[in-house]
């Protein structure tokens, strides 16, 4: 058995893989951050990137466009509002709903983050060696997954194991 186990489980620790590739990414682009002395988290860039383009939204659509949880997002744009990065108010038609926009200092910040994300891009690319049928086999994992939920996947495998 070699020293990395999770890559020794293969298949079985998929999750464990991605989430190990997700952080190392995550911590190097922080440093990056810090290097530049820019106050910003890595997964912040996505709701940036979406509210560049769509201007003043809910938070419900956020999560709609980016497919997480709605607490999660609350707690993502809490995050970036205290910094200063997002303005949020009460939406004027419903006052239940919290519609988020960048402020002037994220909007100033933008150029700058932009050389980042690009950079960021490119250094994926060449990871993937220009290679992106990785992106095809992760749309099929993800369109399962829709379609099942993994929990009941993994519970009918469970169930029918534990039948004989």
């Amino acid at each position: 058995m070699s020293s990395d186990f999770i890559k020794d489980l293969g298949y079985k620790a998929l999750d464990s893989r991605f989430k190990r590739i997700s952080d190392r990414m995550a911590h190097d682009v922080r440093k990056l951050y810090k290097e530049l002395r820019i106050d910003v988290e890595p997964n912040w860039y996505l709701v940036f990137m979406l509210l560049q383009k769509s201007g003043e939204i809910s938070m419900v659509t956020i999560a709609d466009a980016l497919g997480y949880a709605h607490p999660s997002v609350v707690a993502l744009v809490k995050k970036m509002s205290n910094k200063g990065y997002v303005l949020v108010k009460k939406d004027q038609a419903d006052k239940r709903k919290q519609m988020v926009s960048l402020s002037p200092k994220a909007v100033k910040l933008l150029p700058q983050l932009e050389q980042i994300w690009h950079s960021c891009e490119n250094a994926i690319l060449e990871l993937l060696s220009d290679d992106l049928a990785i992106l095809q086999y992760l749309d099929q994992i993800d369109a399962a997954l829709k379609n099942t939920s993994f929990h009941q996947r993994f519970k009918q495998s469970y169930l029918k194991t534990n039948e004989s």
